[in-house]
């Protein structure tokens, strides 16, 4: 019996030592559970809490988010969207309002976007990437904003350029002389690369300063009153005491300076003053004859042409005149005048000494004046404004660009008649009156006129032309007229003074 207690002593020794392992193993492992379920709890409800921000990494329009809530992150892009821009230009610091120009930014949009992408993944699959702390994908979502290009175009132009750009300055003449002292260029807004930056901008969370650029415009010309004004003074302080009437035509624009001064006093060119058209009378000879017998001329008709407008020969234009008709000459150069609506230019014989008037006591708005004494030649007058209207009429028909001439003789004129007419022009060669007041080398088509009166005296001076020149081609058309003389040493630099102050105010940089 003993020898039996003995042998299984050990056995119920082991099962005991056994059984208080497995209850601590068990109890181990239920805490272990009881562990993990509190760390999975623990971790849940911190992931809940997480998943209702937003994800490590997020971007909404720039701008970091991560770990905010929605409304967080909207107060955050309205601070940054809403904030100025501090923009210089020319020296000038000055903020931007946003919502002054029209930007706003679409919050709700882009939240539905960040929301989208804060929850519309698996919440299981989710919390296991956050128990293994692996960081979820980067998200950005883009900018919903507007901006009304109207506005800020607006604001810019009426808020910064009208203020801050600097006009260029006018070259202004110099008084007593022919030239002009030099303007400044100026500085003015570039308003489409402005509209660039600024949309820029306001879509930038961070880049929210900018400098605006500008373009630098060319000095500009003096204006044609400055002109005017210097072109009469020039007149009044000259030893000339007569009577002078004065038209130009800028062939750019169009625009006019038309003035006379009798005996240093400035007197109306309304009607404007008829005068002896002298030798500047064979340009609407000639005209005339291109438009009745046509330009395609043969080589004696050229000859007598160029000896007409190159060497100012009465008697050959005598011979144009009989061409376009052999008695009636001149009362149809005078007639194509008034088609024109040249009413008080006209020619009523021809030019041989003891020509029959064909049109006397011609009365015109220009000789019908009570208040100015010209003693006009009774066969041939114009004045300056309608010869100077010629001009141009037959400078723009060569440009091909319209005209009266073209207009009134569409099937009988073309450019290339006009540009004929100013080709035989330009064999004047004077080198004087208009043409002394060019640099050397200018083009000036041009008619020159005087002619000794009754008394056998020079009374009346008169040049008419077109100058090219680099900087813009115009018309000059300058009458004079003497009572008693008319000096040619007195007349002919007053004519080069007044063509040299015309030439500079179109070619200022190379006075």
């Amino acid at each position: 019996m003993l020898y039996f207690l003995r042998d299984i002593r050990p056995y119920f020794g082991g099962s005991l030592r056994n059984r208080n392992t497995n209850t601590i193993l068990r109890g181990i492992s239920i805490l272990f559970l009881l562990g993990a379920f509190v760390l999975t709890v623990v971790s849940l409800i911190s992931y809940s809490r997480q998943r209702n921000n937003y994800p490590a990494g997020m971007t909404i329009a720039g701008i970091p988010v991560d770990g905010l809530s929605p409304a967080e992150a909207s107060q955050r892009l309205l601070e940054v969207y809403t904030s100025p821009i501090e923009a210089e230009y020319n020296g000038a610091l000055f903020h931007i309002d946003p919502g002054a120009v029209g930007f706003t930014i679409d919050v709700e949009t882009m939240l539905a976007a960040a929301d989208l992408t804060r929850t519309g993944g698996s919440f299981w699959a989710g919390f296991w990437d956050y128990l293994w702390n692996r960081n979820p994908t980067v998200s950005e979502i883009p900018l919903s904003a507007s901006i009304s290009e109207d506005r800020l175009r607006e604001f810019l132009q009426n808020e910064i350029s009208s203020r801050y750009d600097q006009p260029p300055a006018p070259a202004q003449p110099i008084p007593g002389g022919t030239s002009f002292l030099p303007g400044a260029p100026g500085q003015i807004l570039d308003l489409d690369r402005a509209l660039i930056i600024l949309t820029n901008a306001l879509r930038s969370p961070s880049n929210r300063s900018v400098a605006l650029s500008f373009n630098q415009t060319s000095a500009a010309r003096p204006t044609l009153q400055n002109l005017e004004i210097l072109l009469k003074q020039l007149v009044i302080t000259s030893d000339f005491d007569g009577l002078i009437g004065f038209y130009m035509m800028d062939l750019q624009t169009g625009q006019e300076i038309h003035f006379a001064i009798d005996n240093k006093q400035e007197t109306t060119v309304e009607p404007d003053i008829a005068f002896t058209a002298s030798s500047t009378i064979k340009v609407p000879v000639v005209a005339s004859y291109l438009i009745n017998r046509g330009s395609d001329l043969d080589a004696q008709t050229a000859d007598i042409i160029s000896r007409v407008l190159g060497k100012s020969d009465n008697s050959a234009t005598d011979l144009v005149l009989q061409r376009i008709d052999e008695f009636n000459g001149p009362i149809i150069v005078t007639q194509n005048m008034e088609a024109l609506g040249l009413r008080s230019t006209f020619l009523g014989g021809m030019f041989y000494l003891g020509a029959p008037n064909l049109i006397p006591g011609r009365v015109t708005p220009g000789n019908s004046r009570s208040d100015i004494f010209v003693d006009p030649d009774p066969y041939s007058q114009t004045t300056p404004a309608e010869m100077g209207s010629l001009l141009a009429d037959i400078y723009q028909c060569s440009q091909n660009s319209g005209g009266a001439l073209i207009a009134a003789f569409p099937d009988k004129v073309t450019p290339a008649t006009c540009q004929l007419l100013i080709d035989f022009m330009a064999q004047d060669k004077l080198g004087s009156l208009i043409q002394g007041g060019v640099p050397d080398g200018t083009l000036v088509p041009h008619k020159h006129g005087y002619v000794l009166s009754r008394d056998g005296v020079l009374h009346d001076t008169s040049d008419v032309g077109i100058v090219y020149s680099p900087g813009g081609d115009f018309v000059l058309s300058i009458y004079t007229y003497h009572p008693v003389q008319n000096i040619w040493d007195i007349t002919n630099p007053l004519f080069v003074k007044l063509t040299e102050a015309t030439y500079n105010y179109f070619n200022v940089s190379t006075q």
